[in-house]
């Protein structure tokens, strides 16, 4: 049941944040400038748009990160690294997924590439239609994620309306507590959980029981599972 939760709301919120946003970006990062202009007319082909930089300072410092869409990083370059880069994004919460393209690749890089969350490795030379699936694939991920970050933002805002007593009776609702047993344990009567419980679900916009506990998923981890006397 909760997988179902979980795959209608990003569903729901994807087509929501599809219609807010711009265009996605393949942004490639290779100190070749061939390749950069190689693989900027591939991605153009395909019905994307790219943007392209030859180091890792020069995009950190346009701004492009904070687009939708996706990274071709190659992994040696003068100066910082597709590695280093990829390790400050995730430090910073940027889950912007990455394809690391390079003539260099080994298995210990790919091992740490891979488990630090990189979509995928690949090695030049690399098939075009390789490539561009990968593209598709990193940038079809990144707008799940976003859209589903959207979603515990909303939540978020939605639960710091609640008074600590809605936010107690709220989780003790999403464990699947009867408003009784509520009742008991908070020491309070059953009207007044019941009252709570209407006040949470109008303040965290849910019009049924499914939509709470769905708003209630959205939630980061560590929120829910803080109790709230």
């Amino acid at each position: 049941m909760k997988a179902s939760h979980q795959n209608l709301r990003g569903s729901e919120a994807l087509r929501m944040q599809r219609a807010q946003e711009p265009e996605p970006l393949v942004i490639i990062v290779d100190d070749d400038a061939a390749v950069r202009e190689g693989l900027s007319e591939l991605i153009l082909s395909a019905g994307f748009s790219p943007v392209s930089f030859p180091s890792i300072g020069e995009v950190l410092g346009s701004g492009a990160l904070e687009s939708p869409g996706c990274l071709i990083l190659d992994v040696r370059m003068p100066g910082a690294s597709g590695l280093q880069l990829q390790h400050q994004l995730v430090q910073s919460g940027n889950r912007k997924p990455i394809i690391f393209l390079t003539g260099h690749g080994d298995i210990p890089m790919t091992v740490q590439a891979m488990k630090a969350g990189a979509l995928d490795f690949l090695t030049k030379p690399v098939r075009d239609q390789t490539l561009l699936d990968a593209v598709t694939v990193a940038i079809a991920a990144d707008a799940v994620q976003r859209a589903e970050a959207a979603v515990t933002k909303r939540s978020m805002e939605y639960l710091e309306t609640l008074t600590p007593r809605e936010r107690s009776v709220l989780h003790e609702v999403a464990h699947g507590r009867l408003n009784k047993q509520i009742a008991f344990d908070l020491g309070i009567s059953e009207v007044t959980v019941k009252l709570h419980r209407s006040n949470a679900m109008r303040k965290m916009h849910a019009t049924s029981l499914g939509e709470l506990i769905r708003a209630w998923e959205a939630l980061p981890a560590d929120v829910r599972e803080t109790r709230t006397a």
